[in-house]
């Protein structure tokens, strides 16, 4: 949608502000030293455990950099960028939570109801992963960042939840269509088979173009989709035989299980929205869990295919009558969503100080606790799963003009910038210490007690010529892109003072420490600033995004009814279904 540093919604530090921290009285930016900062941020907060794990899979993020960028470079036309820019948005939450209701309310409950579970274990258990390792981005530049999606910089990278997503609902599709294989014609059946590999190739392979994620990312991401994908068909039959019976227990069970899941949910190192999406989708189980067990003992569900299934045929309620219902379902998801959320911002702080005083608050990182502030302002941009009705013509504009608005190059998140100077400052070292022979292994973390190298060494360094990663058979331009990044961003103590290997066997570039900690403040002035996240808003969006699901499944079904937009079908009442 255009530059990072001009997206986001609201003001914060650069360095995330941590829960109970008063943004009237800001703590003094820590200096951003790339030799012992950036190494150490990591170290510091997050489990020894998280941690090794961390720095085993970390070099593989760098060792796919250059390879990434050749891909890119050698295939980036304006018409791809476009094509993946706008294909990405067919994985993005905001999508699914705009079409899946509309499943519902077209008579394909049960195709609906496994979407959702499938997105949601797929947005959990990925976002889970994403928060526990906190491995970044592939590194921009040398990649180009093509994406309409504001918010996807400021999350980690491993593993990627758009290819979990589109090859959960692709192997899934792709068995039901076999399954159903004689109800097709041949050139039928084969189209479809056809579009569900184009749906999950577009996506996964569009995340490797776009410069979003590495190899690595998704692989594992396609991997966690097809484990869901497998687990969803083995088990959502006799899951729905548990929840569609008398008794209120199995909804009531989701929902705990839920909420813990919510509650053991890993705090991140760095501020990502990731735990935010997965409340939002993790909440729409919840609701339609409750709504579907609901919807089934109102009388106006029918049992095929599955418990619950709204009762629509096209014949019967007319195309217009159906075009109604999809508008009218969607104004009703955005009243409620616009009506709930200033409401619970007003009604939650209160009980949130009086729950903070008696020590029974449960704060998160990045979450400004309720004492630390008094009112909650109007918050831009603060939901990546359903955007505000304001929000909705912007979004339509930036689709007229994908390629312009959705390309940008650096930097966009405080996990790229730790990374991008840790990882140039530890390679500067290891080519150096290379030299005398002493080349750390690729997975130990960097001490701030190594030696010191000579500016001798280093300009041995330089004459040598290395690749920027170490590997000597990198492709030249890759290469040439990653080093000359290296020169325009050049970090590292060395004696005092910082050079940077030029292309040529000239002078070198040197910087003061006072140069390079200007340097290094203004990459993190231009990345995209995280708002200010309040304690509230976890309550806020697991009512509200549970309230969507029941609308969604229950209470649109039955206002198109009693509107006169449903079909007329009346099934067994409430008493006679659970007689029988």
């Amino acid at each position: 949608m255009g530059s990072p540093h001009h997206e986001g919604s609201a003001t914060s530090a650069t360095e995330p502000l941590p829960a109970g921290k008063n943004p009237k009285k800001p703590e003094k930016e820590p200096r951003l030293d790339a030799g012992n900062k950036h190494h150490g941020h990591y170290a510091r907060r997050l489990p020894l455990w998280r941690h090794s794990m961390r720095n085993v899979l970390l070099p593989v993020v760098r060792w796919e950099t250059p390879y990434l960028a050749l891909m890119q470079e050698k295939l980036r036309t304006p018409k791809l960028d476009t094509y993946f820019a706008v294909t990405a948005n067919l994985g993005t939450h905001t999508f699914y939570m705009i079409f899946l209701p509309i499943l519902y309310w077209c008579g394909y409950t049960n195709i609906g109801r496994a979407t959702v579970h499938m997105l949601a274990a797929g947005i959990f258990f990925t976002g889970f992963v994403k928060d526990m390792l906190c491995l970044p981005r592939p590194l921009s530049p040398p990649l180009a960042r093509i994406t309409m999606s504001g918010s996807a910089a400021l999350e980690y990278g491993f593993p990627s939840s758009h290819s979990s997503n589109a090859v959960s609902v692709a192997i899934y599709a792709l068995y039901k269509f076999h399954s159903a294989r004689e109800e097709y014609n041949p050139n039928v059946f084969m189209a479809l088979q056809a579009l569900c590999y184009w749906f999950a190739l577009s996506i996964v392979f569009g995340r490797l173009y776009c410069g979003m994620h590495g190899f690595l990312d998704v692989i594992i991401g396609s991997i966690f989709g097809g484990a869901i994908a497998i687990v969803q068909l083995i088990y959502e039959q006799s899951f729905d035989k548990w929840l569609f019976g008398e008794s209120p227990l199995p909804p009531l069970i989701i929902t705990l299980v839920i909420l813990v899941l919510v509650r053991i949910h890993p705090e991140p190192a760095d501020d990502c929205p990731c735990f935010d999406d997965t409340v939002s989708f993790v909440s729409v189980v919840i609701g339609i869990n409750i709504g579907a067990w609901h919807y089934a003992l109102t009388g106006l569900a029918i049992d095929d295919p599955i418990p619950s299934t709204n009762p629509f045929r096209l014949e019967t309620v007319g195309l217009p009558r159906a075009t109604l219902r999809v508008l009218l379902g969607v104004v009703v998801i955005f009243l409620w969503r616009a009506t709930m959320k200033p409401t619970l911002f007003t009604i939650l702080p209160p009980i949130f100080r009086l729950l903070e005083q008696a020590r029974l608050n449960l704060p998160r990182a990045f979450f400004l606790n309720a004492s630390n502030y008094t009112k909650i302002p109007t918050l831009r941009g603060d939901d990546n799963v359903i955007p505000s009705a304001s929000e909705l013509p912007n979004m339509l504009k930036n689709l007229a003009h994908p390629r312009k608005r959705s390309v940008s190059v650096g930097p966009q998140s405080a996990a790229d910038a730790y990374e991008t100077l840790a990882y140039r400052n530890r390679r500067r070292r290891e080519s150096i210490n290379s030299l005398d022979g002493a080349v750390p292994e690729e997975g130990a973390a960097w001490s701030p007690m190594e030696k010191k190298p000579s500016v001798r060494n280093l300009r041995s360094a330089s004459k040598k010529r290395e690749s920027p990663l170490g590997v000597n058979l990198l492709p030249t331009q890759a290469a040439s892109r990653v080093h000359s990044y290296e020169q325009m961003m050049g970090t590292g103590n060395i004696d005092n003072v910082e050079m940077t290997p030029p292309d040529s066997e000239s002078e070198f570039t040197v910087q003061t420490p006072a140069e390079a900690e200007s340097e290094k403040r203004e990459i993190f002035m231009q990345l995209m600033k995280p708002r200010v996240r309040y304690d509230v808003e976890v309550v806020t969006k697991l009512i509200i995004y549970s309230g969507i699901g029941y609308v969604a499944v229950c209470a649109n079904p039955i206002l198109f009814e009693f509107i006169g937009l449903g079909t007329g079908i009346r099934t067994l009442d409430p008493f006679e279904r659970l007689q029988k």
